[in-house]
């Protein structure tokens, strides 16, 4: 923090008396849940150096060692505290390598579908007439089908083309662009009507007497005054993007094993539940749940919060 004068740079001043804050210090669900959230993104940001081993190091790996259970069931061991999956990785250090991979890819498909939304949406508010009536009927065609249908139609095709060691090799890219290209109508309608409120307004009329070009007004003046809509849309989106991606990786459409994810976690404990070996499946499941939820209950917060109509002085 900087300091001018011995007084608290301008910046800080507005953030500490912000509704922002304000609503932050009297919502202790919200604490929690950013807490949490925190202490997940250090967690796993600091992975390769908390976790007890490298799942990806065969070296570290010994068949003998498969299917052994978490600390507090008879016949752990104690370098695995949560015990082992079928291929005798610590589920731990797998868990926490799998976070990462799932954190990515919701990441990496918001982006997409963030940008590619952004841009589309903006055009067709701004533009209107047959752009606007062009693009949102596209987005309605896309909007008809699920998500999950159209990200495992996509992904089956890609599979089938290009084989399953392409599939494996690129599997991060892939998902993001699948899931990414399969919800930008999400942004595109948000962004259209808040598009289409702002460009009402005196200062957009200003813009335009003061000679600036269509690009410029979009851009610099309407697209700055749209984020607060986005970014709530982007929390939800991103334990969207995570659900899908464990989804598709149940069906076989996700990660593959040797590089997995949560939802492959999952997947491949799945068939060990009937042997005994409960926790392969449900400690990453418990793991994922809590991901999804913190993320959720963030952006329902910051929903309520950026909502003007809820605004309190």
């Amino acid at each position: 923090m900087s300091f001018e004068n011995g007084t608290p740079s301008t910046a800080w001043r507005r953030f500490r008396d912000s509704y922002f804050l304000y609503r932050l210090q009297r919502d202790r669900r919200a604490q929690v849940c950013l807490l949490l959230f925190g202490l997940l993104m250090v967690g796993l940001l600091l992975t390769p150096w908390i976790a007890p081993s490298n799942p990806y190091d065969l070296a570290q790996i010994s068949l003998l060692d498969s299917e052994l259970p978490p600390f507090w069931v008879a016949g752990s061991e104690p370098g695995h505290l949560l015990g082992t999956d079928a291929q005798g990785r610590d589920l731990l250090s797998t868990m926490l390598y799998g976070a990462r991979v799932s954190l990515a890819i919701g990441f990496g498909a918001v982006l997409v579908q963030s940008l590619l939304g952004t841009a589309l949406g903006l055009l067709a508010g701004y533009r209107g007439g047959v752009v606007d009536a062009l693009l949102m009927r596209v987005a309605d065609i896309q909007l008809s089908f699920s998500t999950l249908m159209m990200a495992i139609i996509v992904g089956a095709v890609v599979k089938a083309a290009f084989g399953g060691a392409f599939y494996g090799e690129y599997g991060i890219a892939i998902l993001i662009t699948i899931i990414g290209l399969s919800e930008w109508p999400q942004y595109a309608r948000t962004v259209r009507a808040s598009v289409l409120a702002e460009k009402r307004k005196d200062y957009v009329d200003a813009a335009r007497v003061l000679g600036f070009s269509g690009h410029r007004i979009m851009w610099r003046h309407i697209l700055p005054n749209t984020l607060s809509p986005i970014l709530v849309l982007s929390t939800v989106q991103i334990a969207n993007a995570i659900m899908a991606e464990a989804a598709l990786s149940f069906l076989g459409l996700g990660m593959p094993e040797t590089e997995p994810s949560l939802g492959s976690l999952i997947k491949s404990g799945f068939d060990y539940l009937q042997s005994g070996s409960w926790w392969i499946t449900l400690l990453p499941g418990l793991l994922l749940v809590m991901l999804v939820l913190v993320v959720n209950l963030l952006g329902d917060w910051l929903r309520d919060t950026m909502n003007p109509r809820l605004y309190k002085g």
